[in-house]
């Protein structure tokens, strides 16, 4: 019972940085969006910032950090997208859907929950990383803005690194006009964010096409068999559709495609 009490204690605190985070993306992914959900019918208080009452600098300071987190706030739905894994598991999932037919099953909202959730799965280490080199020494005001935005910034783009192409790291290098750096940690976040992103995107593309492969072998026999039987008014997609549903059921698809996508972050 004390060991169980000590692990607790041991694992990181939840920031109320990635609470909030963490309930705009979930707000913004399931399609529910506040401004029509309760414009009808609510008058929601105007918010003003008046500056004239602050006496220091400390308090004018204070004032503008809170902009700041609003805007962080209300970019944080592009940069779970953009700065994470989420982008290889929606697209991968969207491509595995496409294959088997099955139209609007798991639907969208199941598909981006799932995405969601092994997003932080496979984030967890990274930020933790950032919980403990940023998050932790910015409260105990031990290290200035800046630094926790340096040090912030290091485990996300040591992460994205890791998963991106050279080439495709070079090609924005290029683009940019800006000398050679010595080594990839030295570039700047608006580089390897995009280079990160198409990287991601040829790796899911690449995985879709692996998924179709044996999807469109079913097919092609069902097509065929019906044929040489003359039901040609039969569509083939109808007859194949359970096929595909026993195939992917009898190799356990979602544990093997799931596994395999988390393992290619590591």
């Amino acid at each position: 019972m004390n060991t169980f009490h000590e692990n607790r204690m041991e694992q990181p605190r939840i920031r109320p940085l990635f609470l909030a985070v963490f309930c705009l993306a979930a707000l913004f992914f399931f399609g529910i969006h506040p401004q029509r959900s309760f414009a009808e019918g609510i008058d929601i208080p105007a918010v003003h910032l008046n500056l004239d009452g602050l006496k220091g600098p400390g308090e004018v300071s204070g004032a503008l950090q809170i902009v700041f987190l609003l805007t962080v706030l209300s970019l944080a739905p592009a940069l779970l997208i953009l700065m994470t894994s989420f982008t290889r598991f929606a697209v991968v999932f969207s491509f595995l859907r496409n294959a088997l037919g099955t139209q609007q099953s798991p639907p969208n909202q199941v598909i981006i929950g799932l995405s969601l959730f092994l997003t932080f799965f496979v984030m967890k280490p990274v930020w933790q990383k950032i919980d403990r080199q940023a998050l932790v020494p910015y409260e105990q005001h031990t290290i200035s803005t800046q630094q926790f935005i340096n040090r912030g910034i290091a485990p996300l783009k040591d992460f994205m690194l890791r998963q991106t192409n050279e080439h495709d790291l070079a090609l924005f290098v290029s683009m940019s006009r800006n000398t050679r750096p010595q080594n990839p940690q030295s570039l700047s976040v608006w580089t390897v964010v995009p280079a990160f992103v198409i990287s991601e995107l040829r790796k899911a593309f690449q995985i879709g096409f692996m998924l179709y492969v044996p999807f469109i072998i079913v097919d092609m026999v069902v097509a065929s068999i019906l044929l040489s039987m003359g039901m040609m008014m039969l569509p083939p997609v109808m007859v194949s559709l359970p096929f595909k549903l026993m195939l992917f059921i009898m190799v356990d698809g979602w544990a093997l495609l799931v596994g395999s996508l988390v393992k290619s972050f590591h």
